[in-house]
């Protein structure tokens, strides 16, 4: 069964489900949803907990021997399926169909998907989690530009706040759509503004109250072709205890976005169209930000630097050598347009 993100508190004062699989990729709202759904699990007596990342290599005979054990700690378990990629292959479909025809025993299974394209809709497995009698499937939506203003009120109000117009459009404004920015410029306001009321005035202090170093500014610096104020942002962000997966998760979204677009540019679809199509959609603010950075590499260059990320992504793991810091600040040279060999 279908289940929508504001019918979820409701259900889950009740009996629990034996599956939950929430799918999307808005990652701040996915992860506020299986937040939620483990909060319930908690609640109701769920002490167990046991997590399965389904990466490259995943053992889904893990998945089946769990459902199939008897827990050793508690009476109830949480189990918890992770698949990055939405593509679980089919040794992945042949054991969640095996799990989902006969679900655990005083168990609850939460499935963490990506928001899955058509054709993968269309799987025996997917509408297996999509439509199981067991089952409550939770997509979660991206916010668009029109909906943005009316999600920060509705933020800000989960926070005892509230603010005029002009301070949520000014919010709306210096996120750009990220709603994890979104939730962290909230999280300053409690702090600065005055009984509960949030101003323009209170929103351009906390601006000026973020001078330290962002990711998100790191980004920009790097399209900019600021490539010296990119590495000094860089330093600043490892100087204040960032670690090397969150920089790297943020730079490899934004090439793999830059990737898609010169993809679909090179094959004839107008930049405003592959713009608004791009997942997430390129903001009119950005625009010109991004089209300066297009500029600079090829397709074949674009995905070079995709490959670049993946190598800083298996050195981060230990499955390769090298320092991801160093991989990190050849990709940020190479975003601002600096060639060292990569593209």
């Amino acid at each position: 069964m279908k289940l929508t993100p504001a019918q979820l508190a409701k259900h889950l004062q009740g009996p629990l489900a034996p599956v939950y699989v929430v799918s999307g990729d808005e990652h701040l709202l996915c992860q506020e949803a299986c937040d939620a759904i483990r909060a319930a699990t908690r609640a109701q007596g769920f002490s167990e907990r046991q997590v399965f990342n389904a990466e490259s290599g995943f053992d889904w005979s893990q998945l089946i021997e769990a459902g199939a054990s008897l827990s050793l700690f508690a009476e109830k378990r949480l189990l918890e399926l992770r698949v990055p990629n939405g593509k679980p292959g089919d040794k992945g479909a042949a054991a969640l169909l095996e799990y989902l025809a006969r679900p655990a025993e005083d168990t609850v299974l939460l499935v963490s998907l990506p928001k899955l394209d058509g054709s993968t809709q269309k799987t025996k497995w997917a509408k297996a989690l999509i439509d199981g009698k067991d089952v409550q499937f939770l997509q979660i939506w991206p916010v668009d530009a029109a909906q943005l203003p009316q999600w920060i009120r509705q933020r800000l109000a989960q926070a005892g706040l509230s603010a005029d117009q002009e301070a949520v459009e000014l919010i709306a404004a210096r996120v750009e759509g990220n709603l994890l920015a979104a939730a962290q410029e909230i999280e300053k306001l409690k702090l600065l503004a005055e009984g509960g009321q949030v101003s323009a005035a209170t929103v351009q202090a906390a601006v000026a109250d973020s001078a330290r170093y962002d990711v998100f500014g790191l980004i920009d610096a790097a399209l900019l072709g600021h490539a010296a104020h990119a590495l000094h942002m860089l330093d600043g962000l490892r100087g204040e205890g960032v670690e090397a997966p969150v920089i790297l998760w943020a730079l490899a979204r934004e090439v793999r976005l830059l990737a898609n677009i010169a993809q679909q540019h090179s094959q004839g679809t107008p930049l405003d169209r592959a713009f608004s199509q791009a997942r997430p959609p390129v903001w009119d603010k950005r625009r010109p930000l991004v089209s300066k950075a297009l500029q600079r590499h090829s397709v074949a260059g674009w995905n070079q630097l995709l490959m670049a990320a993946q190598r800083i992504d298996a050195q981060v793991k230990g499955q390769a050598e090298g320092d991801p810091w160093i991989g990190l600040t050849q990709l940020c040279l190479h975003l601002a347009g600096k060639r060292l060999g990569i593209a």
